[in-house]
């Protein structure tokens, strides 16, 4: 445990981003998750609808610096593929 008031301080402000970001996080791979259960199952049509919202997050997520860029630009281009690919 620090001893340190501005290390105590810090340490809060690290939970609670910690938290946040775990939150967002957890977001993202659920929209993920939806256009991989859609493509299972060979709908196309809700893969489609539901991918500008992962787009989304993905986008919002990297600009608050919780996703490097390339993180969000390989998972964007795998949902692509993912939707392509389906007959």
């Amino acid at each position: 445990m620090a001893n340190i008031k501005q290390q105590i301080k810090r340490n809060k402000t690290n939970e609670k981003n910690r938290l946040k970001n775990a939150s967002f996080k957890s977001s993202v791979k659920t929209a993920i998750k939806e256009i991989e259960t859609a493509v299972a199952a060979g709908d196309k049509e809700k893969a489609l609808s539901s991918l500008p919202l992962a787009h989304k997050k993905l986008d919002k997520a990297q600009s608050k610096g919780i996703y490097h860029k390339n993180y969000v630009a390989r998972h964007k281009a795998y949902l692509a593929t993912l939707i392509n690919n389906v007959q």
